[in-house]
């Protein structure tokens, strides 16, 4: 069966897919990519393509879709099916590029915790009371990254370009996937995917916002395991 490559979002590592890991592991094989090293999406991109599969599915979340829309826009030929959550094709944002240089000067100068636990991390969850620990799992991996990551990611998430036209070129099997109250991409940047690619599914999870692989595993997880038995 075809490979699973999994690209996990800003500041997370192989973690925040856990849930689907497991699951996914006994059925195909299954290998979470590094989203470190280079401060650009195409260098990241084309380092993600040095270490795949020669064909293989690709599914990312949040700066690891942005990144897996690069790697389609590099080697399509080579994505045989795509799964996109809790992300965006656009370039960023004016308002949100201005916020990037003061955040990379906080990190670099010890504030990674506090710009992690202070500015980033309250965005992420559709239910603050967090109950099931996911707020200390991401400052968790953050550290483990380190403020090298961080600044090389946010120049990275800064710069990207607009992958509009690479999706609308894309013709696999494809899904677009999001938490309900996701609030960085929010519905209307995932219903806009789901037209560039009209052979795509669109789900939406409900009870959970940016990170719904962690909030809520079991709908993600069944809803990746129908992309990739789709043979449509």
């Amino acid at each position: 069966m075809t490979p699973l490559v999994l690209v996990p979002g800003m500041m997370c590592d192989a973690r925040l897919f856990a849930p689907q890991i497991a699951t996914l592991s006994g059925r195909i094989p299954v290998m979470s990519m590094p989203v470190a090293g280079r401060d650009t999406m195409a260098e990241l991109a084309a380092g993600i393509l040095a270490s795949a599969p020669p064909r293989f599915a690709l599914a990312g979340l949040s700066m690891g879709g942005i990144l897996a829309m690069e790697v389609v826009r590099q080697a399509p030929e080579r994505v045989e099916r795509l799964a996109l959550l809790d992300t965006n094709p656009l370039a960023e944002a004016e308002d949100v590029k201005a916020r990037r240089g003061p955040q990379i000067a906080a990190v670099q100068v010890g504030g990674l915790d506090a710009v992690m636990r202070d500015v980033m991390i309250p965005n992420y969850l559709h239910d603050a009371t967090d109950p099931k620990g996911i707020s200390a799992l991401c400052l968790e991996m953050a550290r483990v990254l380190g403020p090298e990551v961080f600044v090389t990611q946010s120049k990275a998430l800064r710069d990207r370009p607009d992958q509009t036209e690479t999706l609308r070129a894309y013709c696999g099997p494809s899904l677009v996937l999001c938490g309900r109250h996701d609030r960085l991409c929010p519905l209307s940047r995932h219903e806009l995917m789901h037209e560039l690619m009209p052979q795509s599914t669109l789900e939406i999870i409900d009870g959970a916002g940016h990170l719904p692989t962690l909030e809520r595993p079991e709908k993600t997880t069944a809803a990746l395991v129908r992309w990739l038995e789709d043979t449509a």
